[in-house]
């Protein structure tokens, strides 16, 4: 375009100089040179006018290769939380460990240089306990005293952005992409105290919770649909597995995610191999899925050497069908498994100063001098726990009046092996067993096996409605969780934790102001009534908070009896 316009002007300025060598006189030469320089000036403006359209074509042109789109969140909640109760303890085998202590294996007990001396030093009352017989079979070894408390964070910020990314690869193959930064205002380190497994960011959740200001790929795949003219499609990559039906209701945009939002909300790698079979039924929007992924790695990157490797890899397979999806009806069943669960991932944590005191003695020492610091450090799962299987069933459907309503109820099952961690089994607790250290110094306990590896099935319900109302909407959700019940929605970006993976009641009541197509203002507020601990974690046993609260149970993390938040928030769409 550039040449083009070039030889123009050089022509234009050729001619001129032609003109203003003709033997005219001065008062033609000069009317002559005006009208030069006028039509000099109409064709720079023309071509101006040519050039700025040809680069506008040009760019469109390249930027049709890949559509971005987004949303942008900022929300504030006010979140108040009412008995945190915290009462660890460990369950231990005192009659091995007495079998231990008699034989003299840990040396002798009035030796205050031997392991077993310093032991009883150091805990007069196990000893006192231990020396009248108290102490016999499986029991809780409390670590520390019961503390409760009610907690309240009056103000917390958070903001969203995501970018979506889609492009056009051929007639039948296009690629789909989602790019996420969270962050609560004013920090960005990415790492938070180990105080609950919410707190615990990992490969699945790290769309979900608060990292900092860097930005995350959520979502990279791509569809291959009606392969050699048929009606199978396949899609492989980072999977649209979050804000599934029919949790997008509360978040006033369309289905984000393939899979039920009741079950899944969960980041993972895998594929996904569909077919449209409402071509054949005749039932719109009929479409059958089997999907694969794997939740865990264990072997590459995993701090392990020479291959003594005591986790596995996790996959997950399963079917999710959409059995109506005509815009006024939806239908989805979904029916998966989790194989080889392992009792934790991989990621980076602070180190809590209450459990350093407790595991780490001489950790701690040090850390008494720098009361403001928390070691960092990464963790990873010490072993597999067993198999997992989830299933649901969920109805929605739009009125012509715009009212909204939707039913879903989840099947969780656990299938534990006995295997058990620091932290317990796949939902049952671990038994402890004394042993001594690598320099035969010290007694340390060893979780050796969990307490129940039998079957545990849980349940879950949740139904909502949404109504019309002056300048926007009105939501009202409820959902319950069972003993026992284990989705993977840990990715909600809930800040108390996953309303759909609380073991216990959760009301949400919302209203969405309009204030056009592309913006919007959410005012909510939850309430949480937690009746089992451990909500959205398979490992350890669930124990009743009212028991927890009288001292009956215990928890080797906090637990909360009650909480809410209050929150109001602006979106807008571009």
């Amino acid at each position: 375009m550039r040449t083009l316009i070039s030889i123009l002007v050089a022509n234009a300025l050729f001619m001129s100089g032609q003109a203003l060598a003709a033997p005219n006189d001065v008062q033609n030469e000069t009317q002559k040179i005006t009208e030069l320089k006028q039509q000099l000036a109409d064709i720079t403006e023309q071509l101006d006018d040519l050039n700025n359209r040809v680069d506008k074509t040009e760019r469109h042109t390249s930027l049709d290769r890949l559509e971005i789109t987004g949303d942008f969140r900022t929300k504030a909640h006010s979140l108040h939380y009412q008995d945190v109760v915290w009462s660890p303890a460990m369950k231990v085998n005192f009659n091995d460990f007495g079998a231990k202590a008699m034989s003299g294996a840990f040396g002798m007990p009035n030796d205050l240089n031997s392991p077993l001396g310093k032991m009883m030093q150091a805990n007069p009352d196990l000893a006192a306990a231990f020396q009248n017989g108290m102490l016999q079979g499986v029991m809780p070894y409390v670590l520390a005293p019961k503390s409760v408390q009610d907690i309240d964070n009056d103000i917390y910020y958070t903001t969203r952005l995501r970018l979506n990314l889609k492009a056009k690869v051929w007639d039948n193959v296009s690629f789909a992409g989602r790019l996420s930064m969270f962050k609560n205002w004013g920090d960005s380190t990415g790492v938070q105290v180990f105080d609950s497994w919410r707190s615990f960011t990992m490969d699945g959740t790290s769309s979900g919770n608060t990292s900092g200001d860097w930005l995350r790929v959520e979502r990279s795949y791509f569809d291959w649909k009606k392969i050699n003219g048929s009606e199978f499609y396949l899609s492989i990559g980072r999977r649209p597995s979050t804000y599934g039906p029919p949790s997008h209701y509360r978040e006033n945009e369309l289905r984000g995610g393939t899979p039920s939002g009741h079950l899944v909300n969960f980041n993972f790698d895998g594929a996904t191999l569909g077919y449209n079979l409402g071509e054949i039924t005749g039932v719109e929007g009929q479409v059958v899925r089997f999907c694969y992924g794997q939740g865990f790695e264990s072997q590459w990157g995993n701090g392990e050497m020479f291959g003594d490797i005591v986790t596995k890899d996790t996959h997950l397979g399963g079917f999710n069908i959409d059995a109506i999806n005509d815009g006024t009806n939806f239908l989805q069943f979904t029916l998966f498994g989790a194989k080889n669960v392992n009792d934790g991932f991989k990621g980076t944590m602070a180190f809590p100063t209450q459990l350093a005191g407790i595991f780490a003695p001489t950790m701690y020492q040090d850390m008494q001098k720098f009361d403001n610091f928390n070691f960092v450090t990464r963790v990873q799962p010490s072993g597999v726990m067993g198999d997992m299987y989830l299933g649901g069933i969920g109805f929605a459907r739009e009125e012509a009046n715009d009212i909204k309503w939707f039913a879903s109820l989840g099947w969780t099952r656990a299938e534990p092996n006995g295997n058990a961690g620091m932290f317990g089994g796949m939902l049952s607790d671990a038994i402890f067993e004394a042993e001594l250290n690598s320099t035969g110094t010290e007694i340390i306990m060893v979780p050796k096996t969990s307490d129940d590896s039998d079957t545990k099935d849980g349940y879950g319900i949740y139904v909502g409605v949404q109504i019309p109302a002056p300048y926007g909407k009105f939501g009202l959700e409820y959902n319950y969780g069972s003993k026992y019940w284990t989705p993977f929605t840990q990715a909600q970006d809930d800040p108390i934790g996953s309303k759909l993976a609380t073991r216990g009641h959760v009301a949400e009541a919302y209203y969405i102001f309009d204030i056009n197509p592309k913006m919007f203002i959410k005012l909510a507020g939850l309430y949480y009534d937690y009746e089992y601990t451990g909500s959205g974690t398979p490992v350890g046993a669930p124990q009743k908070i009212d028991d927890v609260l009288a001292g009956s149970a215990y928890s080797m993390l906090p637990v909360v009896d009650t909480a809410f938040d209050m929150n109001a928030s602006l979106t807008i769409n571009f």
